[in-house]
């Protein structure tokens, strides 16, 4: 993926949303009631998002898909990956019934 499709995808997005809300708050009775103005102003950022950004979040979305394929073929993990793996390994260890010793007896 790269980082400046990412980018524009979210400034889009950004832009679908905030510029409905300012035209919105304009209006006498959404200055009364900005949380509806803000439940409009997302519901037209969706639909413009819908409609208008495919290309965008297809560049977005591609680009994942491909990072995430050659992460598979490669065999490379993630460090979360690894780090549930470590702590996986402690656990079990801690879970082990220890012998005992000879000297317990």
């Amino acid at each position: 993926m790269r980082a400046r499709s990412a980018l524009v995808y979210t400034v889009l997005r950004l832009l679908a949303f905030l510029v409905p809300l300012g035209i919105l708050l304009l209006f006498p009775v959404f200055q009364e009631l900005p949380w509806l103005a803000a439940v409009f102003a997302a519901l037209i950022g969706l639909s413009l998002s819908l409609l208008f950004l495919r290309r965008p979040l297809d560049d977005v979305t591609g680009g994942l898909a491909e990072r995430r394929a050659a992460r598979a073929t490669t065999g490379r993990r993630s460090g979360a990956e690894a780090d549930a793996d470590t702590e996986d390994a402690v656990v079990d260890a801690a879970a082990e019934p220890t012998k005992p010793d000879a000297s317990e007896r």
